[in-house]
């Protein structure tokens, strides 16, 4: 959600801090704001808006400060104001703090800051981290800030500016992702790695209530209680370019046209075409401990729990191992049974969502074996979980989910795929999966060039204010993936339901002007499907329809027809999602929408 940026060096701090902000525009905010050590003191500016009306602010003025950091918010407590924005200040203008995630216990440590002198003005909950670390300050603001951290209840990642150490940050984190980045003579703190990958690609990631003083030379990790912490450090293997538009309008056409790169990606290196089966040593599971699965339980949020509800169809179909999909914000709220040949997925293209990190936890406490599907090496999900599989997509900007979705479900499928080999699956099957697996790659650039014809279909439509997306079998989970992201992002009120389930409510409000996307593969539903268009059509329904190749029948009972390459059902949500995307994306463009940062929404979902 929001995001932090630190700088200790030789530089000047503002326009590395500034450059650092605009790398963390993908993840959502509403204000923004900077806090620096000149020789005069602390100094900061802070806004409500845009990054460009901070730098508006910074640019009236001559900064030479080495040291400093930054932030953007995404409202939790209070308004989006100039007040609410961050840093916040302690009350004798010393010392400052930028914050990610939320303080559960903020309303009782402000009452009794309060019957202490202190003098709040804002409405957050992260102004009190100041007050409480100016508390326990007495010279070292290592010390202080882990003794106010000690009384905190809730989430942080932080980072902490105080005048009396001109060239020193302090860090910590729980709960919300921090990295320190480290160069020569000169050091980074940010919540992002996407935000200091300009300067450096060497890292360490903290861990939960650990905290870090940060100087230009050096840094030293210690927990709040104070123990001592030997930092591990990483080399990311992204890319700048990575980051980067690379002549595309927005991040998210740019990731949708990756995907053919990001699916092969997924699979290379994975697959046995001998053994006709999948390799996936990062499980960390014994060939016996994967016989004895008897059960799957797949955890996620948004995009994320769409991509586990296909691989519920996948693992089902294809490995006859039952499968239970859970929303991770309510299964870390009620008592799921957990027995003994019980796996959890958890997957997370972030590797940093709170509900799905909970989620995990819980299960891990009930003794289930906890396994990671997520994007980001070093991510908090891909360090706590037992195991996993990387789903290679690289960065990915766009605050809705493309690249990373297919990804989840390309991973989703070798998992099936390996499951099914140890079971009953004969090996003739299991290479004709592998074979139309290495296909899709090249079936998504087929896809993607009809995106003229896509744009097309969504310039007849984009002024529509409701949409109805329909599916079955694999292909239901479709149908909630392409309304949710038409909503996302167009802010079109759109729904997805089973195609059967149009006549127990939905179908009472198709008329001519609510279109009706309907994804009706050749499958062993298809004359079901052809059923509910014809219902549709009674009503005088505008229908978009994505349709196997060569099927002409669906082509004379629909308005507009999208056809997309044939392959097996159990891999078609890899491509028939293709065309949902574009579509969402052109007409998002059409109504003039912020496409990359949609409101109010974040990338990274830190805070429940």
């Amino acid at each position: 959600m929001c995001g932090i940026i630190g700088y200790v060096g030789k530089e000047k701090a503002v326009p590395l801090l500034v450059e650092g902000l605009k790398r963390l525009e993908y993840r959502g905010y509403d204000s923004a704001g900077i806090a620096m050590l000149e020789d005069k003191g602390l100094i900061y500016e802070k806004c409500a808006g845009k990054i460009t009306a901070l730098e508006a602010l910074l640019q009236e003025k001559q900064f030479d400060s080495t040291t400093g950091i930054a932030h953007t918010r995404w409202a939790t407590h209070g308004e989006p104001t100039d007040l609410n924005a961050h840093p916040h200040l302690d009350c004798k203008g010393k010392i400052a703090v930028v914050h990610n995630g939320i303080i559960e216990n903020y309303r009782s440590l402000r009452e009794l800051l309060n019957r202490k002198g202190h003098k709040f003005t804002s409405d957050t909950d992260t102004e009190i981290l100041a007050h409480l670390i100016e508390e326990y300050y007495d010279g070292d603001l290592m010390e202080a800030t882990q003794a106010a951290l000690s009384q905190v209840e809730g989430t942080y990642g932080i980072a902490v500016l105080c005048k009396d150490s001109p060239h020193q940050i302090v860090a910590a984190r729980h709960g919300s992702p921090l990295v320190i980045g480290t160069g020569k003579g000169e050091n980074f703190v940010a919540s992002d790695v996407a935000a200091i990958l300009r300067h450096t690609n060497k890292v360490v990631y903290l861990e939960d209530r650990e905290v870090a003083l940060v100087d230009p030379e050096n840094f030293v990790i210690s927990t709040v209680d104070k123990t001592e912490v030997t930092p591990q450090i990483q080399e990311i293997s992204w890319t700048l370019d990575q980051i980067e538009k690379g002549g595309f309008p927005h991040f998210m056409l740019k990731e949708i046209f990756e995907q053919p790169t990001t699916l092969r990606n997924a699979i290379r290196g994975r697959l046995n075409y001998e053994e006709g089966t999948a390799r996936l040593n990062g499980l960390n599971l014994q060939y016996e401990e994967l016989h004895l699965i008897d059960r799957v339980i797949l955890s996620a949020c948004g995009t994320a729990w769409h991509a586990a509800l296909v691989g519920e169809y996948m693992i089902e179909d294809a490995a006859l191992i039952p499968v239970e999909v859970e929303y991770a914000s309510e299964f870390r709220y009620r008592s799921p049974i957990i027995n003994e040949g019980t796996v959890l997925f958890v997957i997370s293209q972030s590797g940093e969502t709170t509900d799905t990190q909970a989620a995990l936890r819980e299960a891990k406490r009930k003794g289930a074996t906890v396994l990671g599907i997520c994007n980001v090496v070093g991510s908090t999900i891909a360090r706590e979980t037992d195991g996993g599989v990387y789903i290679h997509a690289g960065p990915e900007i766009g605050v809705a989910s493309t690249k990373a979705f297919t990804s989840q479900m390309m991973v989703l499928s070798l998992v099936s795929l390996l499951l099914a080999r140890m079971r009953t699956m004969s090996l003739e099957r299991g290479r004709e999966i592998i074979d139309a697996m290495y296909k899709i790659p090249e079936q998504v650039e087929e896809i993607l060039r009809k995106d003229a014809d896509i744009k097309a279909i969504a310039e007849k439509y984009y002024k529509k204010n409701n949409f109805l997306y329909l599916g079955r079998g694999f292909n239901f989970p479709v149908a909630l993936e392409g309304a949710l992201k038409l909503k996302e992002i167009s802010y079109i009120h759109a729904e997805g339901y089973p195609a059967a389930e149009m006549k127990h409510g939905p179908i009472a409000l198709i008329d001519e002007n609510m279109p009706v996307v309907v994804v009706g593969l050749r499958d062993k539903v298809h004359d079901k499907v052809l059923s509910n268009i014809a219902e549709i059509k009674a009503r005088k329904g505008k229908i978009i329809a994505v349709a196997t190749e060569g099927d002409d029948e669906i082509a004379d009972k629909v308005d507009h027809v999208i056809y997309i390459p044939h392959t097996l059902e159990l891999l078609t949500p890899v491509l028939s999602v293709i065309p949902l995307q574009l579509l969402a994306y052109h007409m998002a463009v059409m109504r003039g929408c912020n496409v990359d940062q949609p409101r109010n929404l974040a990338k990274s979902v830190t805070v429940e």
